[in-house]
């Protein structure tokens, strides 16, 4: 049987019209030889959506400023310190301890202000806590580790014996809160010598680094 050069459609109801094969069943994708494709652009606009950050964002925005953040933690207040610490005014240089791990470590900070003594000197127009006492005070949060039952130091022999490696990276001015850490790394207690790892903020910026090394002598 030959075959048509045409489509037939059937109906059981009527007949519909042929199309020839030669018409196209849509319109014609090639009108000339050469072929360009063109990709559809793209919309300009931008599609903005709500996130639970962004609400988070507001709320934060809502509550003042003096109610958005807390206060360090007190695991040791001036009191405990001072019953620790043979320091008195004007070089006790630690305010309050925020953490302390026995026998291991603790965080403590000294809240610098315009009215502590060594501004006066150091400099009267542009307020520069000395980078000696930063490492003063690091070492008493030191003593703070030391001078404990886990540790066994003596308060009326205990020294600063040394320091290395010290950096200082930042100036500490007033206002600033000066948050330290001081961690035991080896100790001797033959010997009596203890070496300390210490690190200093103001904020999330690490301002004073060094070694220290602590001398315990024994009680006679």
């Amino acid at each position: 049987m030959a075959a048509s050069s045409s489509v037939f459609t059937a109906s059981s109801s009527r007949n519909l019209a042929t199309i020839p094969l030669h018409q196209s069943l849509s319109p014609p994708l090639l009108r000339s030889s050469s072929v360009a494709f063109r990709p559809k652009r793209r919309s300009s606009s931008l599609v903005f959506c709500s996130t639970d950050e962004s609400k988070s964002t507001a709320e934060e925005k809502e509550i003042p400023i003096e109610l958005r953040y807390e206060a360090y933690p007190t695991v040791m207040d001036i009191n405990k310190i001072q019953e620790i610490l043979p320091h008195r005014f004007p070089f006790l240089l630690v305010d309050r301890v925020i953490e302390y791990t026995a026998g291991v470590s603790a965080v403590a900070i000294k809240n610098v202000t315009i009215n502590d003594n060594f501004f006066p000197g150091h400099f009267p127009e542009r307020p520069i806590m000395p980078g000696v006492l930063m490492v003063e005070a690091m070492a008493q949060v030191g003593g703070i580790v030391m001078l404990q039952p886990e540790v066994g130091g003596s308060r009326s022999n205990f020294f600063f014996a040394g320091i290395d490696k010290v950096r200082f990276r930042k100036p500490v001015i007033a206002g600033d809160t000066l948050v330290m850490r001081m961690t035991l790394v080896k100790l001797q207690k033959r010997f009596g010598i203890a070496k300390m790892e210490g690190k200093a903020y103001v904020g999330n910026s690490l301002v004073c680094e060094g070694e220290f090394l602590m001398a315990m002598g024994k009680e006679e």
